[in-house]
């Protein structure tokens, strides 16, 4: 269906090629996965299946990539529509209509298809993705999962032969995530489509896939069946790390898999527990909201919430898809709309110095309560930061210099700051490239380091991790334990519960609005199955979160 035959993708600028003498043939009804590093060319790998690569991104193609016998050098992108459907990271820079409905019946009226044709696609599609209720939404309402379905919705509608996502779960919730990834295999195993899926979260996906293409950065494309593939690269989702530690092989791929060989791990268990969770701080809040209200036209997003923040404490903010997550974070820091409520801050600006390279900054220092909606933007900045989901709103300059020069200059931090911050999360990002030409996870590397260069008492981080590999997750982890070591209070917006199981103190679940459970990591993670990590899940009932707290119990003493 699909075939690279020596192909090579270079671009204007002069750097390394994303993709060196590639060949290979994916085969009808498969779903291949695409992994690697952030800024590996997984992205170039997906644009050239249905030719953005090179006609819209530019950039240079040698070789010969075909689709269902189509040479995309002969056939631009509008002449594969019938067959190939693409699914970008960020899912409201593709819409081009105003509502669900519309979105979703757009590429099919394109096609010249029949109006009864149009209708009866349209509500299988909503039943699939399980998006009924959203039709007459206006797409810029949505939260960020329920837009990310809406636009895999709309490329399903027109039934193509190949299904390519970059991306799809990355701003879903896990059950939503589940149920995404349920409708795509059906695609497969029932209609023959062939999928071809980029991924950095592999938890959620490496047990449905085929094949696994694998970019190691320097242009290659290691591909094979997943468990092969992963036994040899330093990118690997918690299951797999668990099978090292274990000892299993063949290394297993799905939680049933990994429960099934559990026996020998949980008699080296026996009598092991976890460490206890640090007692919580015994101090005033540095945050404080209370009663937060937040409406929008037809629903009320955030109903009466209350919150406190510690100092050094990190609190994830978890539930599913528009269940008030980002609304509250906007409302607290004070860019949002808040129609009701009151958010007080304490410590001045500069309360706390900015993370260096190498070492925490100084403690919070105590000074007058303010709340942040009342002060201009860049004052409130100062004593509340927040970075979107969709980080690249942030960014406004020319170059990655620039940006970091600008962040390091408006916060009074020594030259070079940001830059540092960026290099702990992204390595190597060149910094004459402008915004707009990075990856997904390259962009929001940027964000968080500016934001993180100005070092508020309190940070707020909304999807954080989403575009983010294995090893700048980990990157990030150690930065927010930096921050939360030097006294900062950070809170987590995330549906990555590996992440949280990992970096949080607190779980926050929100439903509708309101808070549902309010508790310890452990408390909430090991009593639900949506949010249990796959360490927890395979473990049960025993009480285990992550691999780090295997390991560290396991070793010799």
């Amino acid at each position: 269906m699909i075939t690279f035959d020596r192909v090579t993708v270079r671009y204007a600028d002069g750097g390394p090629p994303p993709l060196r003498d590639v060949t290979l043939r994916i085969e009808e009804g498969e779903l291949c996965l695409v992994a690697g590093r952030t800024g590996a060319g997984k992205s170039t790998l997906l644009r050239a299946i249905n030719g953005l690569v090179p006609h819209f991104t530019g950039g240079t193609l040698h070789g010969t990539v075909a689709v269902d016998g189509r040479d995309t050098r002969r056939y631009p992108p509008r002449d594969l529509a019938d067959t190939v459907g693409v699914v970008g990271q960020d899912p409201l820079a593709g819409f081009v209509t105003d509502t669900v409905e519309e979105e979703l019946a757009y590429g099919m009226e394109q096609l010249a298809l029949s109006p009864a044709a149009m209708r009866k696609r349209v509500e299988e599609t909503l039943d699939l993705l399980g998006i009924a209720e959203l039709r007459g939404r206006a797409l810029r309402t949505l939260s960020g999962g329920q837009q990310q379905r809406v636009a895999i919705g709309a490329v399903l509608t027109s039934h193509p032969q190949v299904l390519v996502l970059d991306e799809p779960t990355s701003a879903l919730d896990p059950t939503a995530a589940e149920e995404v990834l349920a409708a795509v295999t059906r695609l497969v195993h029932d209609l023959g489509v062939t999928v071809v899926l980029a991924e950095h979260r592999l938890e959620r996906v490496v047990q449905y896939a085929d094949r696994l293409l694998y970019l190691p950065g320097d242009g290659r494309v290691v591909d094979g069946t997943p468990a092969d593939v992963l036994a040899g690269v330093d990118l690997a989702p918690p299951l797999v790390q668990l099978g090292r530690l274990a000892g299993w092989t063949p290394l297993p791929l799905s939680v049933r898999d990994a429960r099934r060989r559990a026996g020998d791990l949980h008699r080296r268990l026996a009598g092991v527990t976890p460490p206890a969770p640090a007692p919580a701080p015994d101090t005033d809040a540095v945050l404080t909201a209370r009663r937060i209200v937040v409406r929008y036209p037809g629903t009320v997003a955030v109903a009466g919430v209350d919150l406190d923040l510690h100092a050094g404490r990190v609190v994830a903010l978890m539930g599913r898809n528009g269940s008030g997550k980002s609304s509250l974070l906007w409302a607290v820091q004070g860019s949002g709309p808040r129609q009701g409520g009151t958010v007080t801050v304490t410590g001045p600006p500069g309360a706390v110095g900015p993370v260096r390279a190498g070492g925490p900054a100084g403690p919070v220092r105590a000074g007058g309560p303010v709340d942040p909606g009342a002060l201009p933007a860049g004052r409130a900045r100062r004593y509340v930061g927040l970075v979107p989901q969709t980080p690249g709103d942030l960014l406004y300059l020319e170059t990655v210099d620039a940006e970091c020069g600008q962040a390091d200059r408006e916060t009074d931090a020594p030259a070079g700051t940001c830059r540092a911050l960026l290099d702990q999360l992204t390595p190597g990002l060149p910094g004459d490239r402008h915004p707009r030409d990075l990856s997904e996870g390259q962009r929001l590397a940027l964000a968080l380091a500016v934001q993180l260069t100005a070092a508020p008492p309190v940070i707020l981080l909304d999807e954080p991790t989403r575009g983010l590999d294995y090893q700048a997750k980990r990157q990030f982890t150690a930065v927010v334990r930096e921050l939360a070591a030097a006294g900062h209070a950070v809170v987590l917006a995330t549906h990555d519960v590996e992440l949280v199981a990992t970096l949080a103190d607190r779980v926050v679940v929100l439903a509708e609005g309101e808070v549902v459970a309010d508790g310890s990591t452990a408390e909430i993670m090991l009593a639900s199955p949506a949010f249990a990590p796959q360490v927890a899940k395979v473990l049960a009932p025993a009480p285990w979160l992550t691999v780090e707290q295997l390991t560290a119990a396991l070793e010799p003493a």
